[in-house]
């Protein structure tokens, strides 16, 4: 197994996001990391809110992670699949974002979690930044 299609971790989300350019972290109320790119979130870790709750107890989710996406399009794809461990709430209707439990995380391999963080900062950094970014670090040919 390439080391890029072991699981991904709750702490792989942190070295991804940290490891983006001009990245800078500025904590929430309860602490909770949120990673921004000038000035704007691009990744946070949510506090607990009524709004993602367990359906069986009511508990409201302790590790909810906050990804921003670059389309509609894309959130609706990711939510809309139902192997996707990405969902939503109505709080986040209209937004571009995706929500993703820590427990859930390892779904997803390193690649795939990757992938997701640098999709979010592209759709958060200025254009020059994100041109430069996409011009170091071209797509893999298919």
């Amino acid at each position: 197994m390439r080391g890029d299609e072991r699981p991904a971790r709750v702490e792989d989300v942190h070295e991804l996001a940290l490891g983006m350019p001009h990245v800078t972290t500025v904590h929430g109320s309860r602490e909770n990391p949120v990673y921004q790119v000038g000035g704007k979130s691009f990744v946070f870790f949510r506090n607990p809110r009524p709004d993602a709750v367990d359906p069986v107890t009511g508990e409201r989710y302790p590790d909810v992670i906050v990804f921003w996406v670059p389309s509609e399009s894309d959130k609706l794809a990711l939510v809309q699949d139902e192997a996707s461990p990405f969902f939503t709430t109505p709080h986040f209707d209209g937004h571009p974002s995706v929500l993703l439990r820590g427990s859930r995380v390892g779904e997803l391999t390193l690649r795939e979690l990757a992938e997701i963080v640098q999709d979010a900062w592209l759709s958060r950094a200025s254009r020059t930044r994100a041109q430069k970014w996409l011009q170091a670090h071209p797509a893999p040919p298919s």
